[in-house]
């Protein structure tokens, strides 16, 4: 945390840093889809951001990409094929305690899970709220936007319609037990 006058606190041994909360949820996920392909089990991948280079230079390791632009909207973190059926989802934190704000997901994003759902896909968002990892279908979460004006979701509405996904050994966190239980 930066204070007045430059001065810096130092964090303490047993103090959490939740500077790469995100970043912890997509290892998390990306070690548990690893497990998955090991053990064929999944194929399930994250996707990459699409990007464009615009200015490259070089040194002596190599290119240097110096200036870069995002090509396209991306869709949805992962996805893959499960049990003979198309997957995909989105992967989220959220620092509120109280709800997931909605303009954590873009527009383009409700539109493709709606795509998704229409063609029978399986898809669903992960949201890490107040420390607990949530499965949240995806035709319930645009039920939630049709039927409500909030521009967020309260956290009881995870308690109530969304799966907890408990941590563990191998796989991190396995989101696969709880698509089996709600999607075969």
């Amino acid at each position: 945390m930066n204070y007045p006058n430059s001065i810096k606190k130092k964090p303490q041994k047993n103090e959490i840093s939740y500077s790469n909360r995100g970043m912890d949820l997509e290892e998390e996920l990306n070690i548990s889809n690893e497990y998955y392909r090991e053990i064929d089990k999944a194929y399930i991948y994250k996707k990459p951001t699409p990007i464009g280079v615009a200015n490259v230079s070089y040194n002596m390791r190599g290119k240097v990409i110096e200036k870069g632009y995002f090509k396209e909207q991306s869709t949805l973190d992962y996805n893959g094929l499960y049990r003979g059926k198309y997957i995909e989802f989105e992967a989220k934190v959220t620092q509120n305690r109280t709800s997931f704000p909605l303009a954590n997901i873009h527009e383009h994003q409700i539109k493709h899970i709606r795509n998704i759902l229409r063609h029978q896909g399986i898809v669903f968002l992960i949201i890490n709220i107040n420390n607990f990892v949530y499965l949240l279908k995806g035709s319930d979460f645009i039920d939630f936007i049709d039927t409500n004006e909030r521009k967020s979701i309260p956290y009881p509405f995870f308690k109530e319609k969304g799966y907890l996904i408990k941590y563990g050994y191998r796989p991190t966190l396995d989101y696969l037990k709880i698509v089996d239980e709600i999607y075969f």
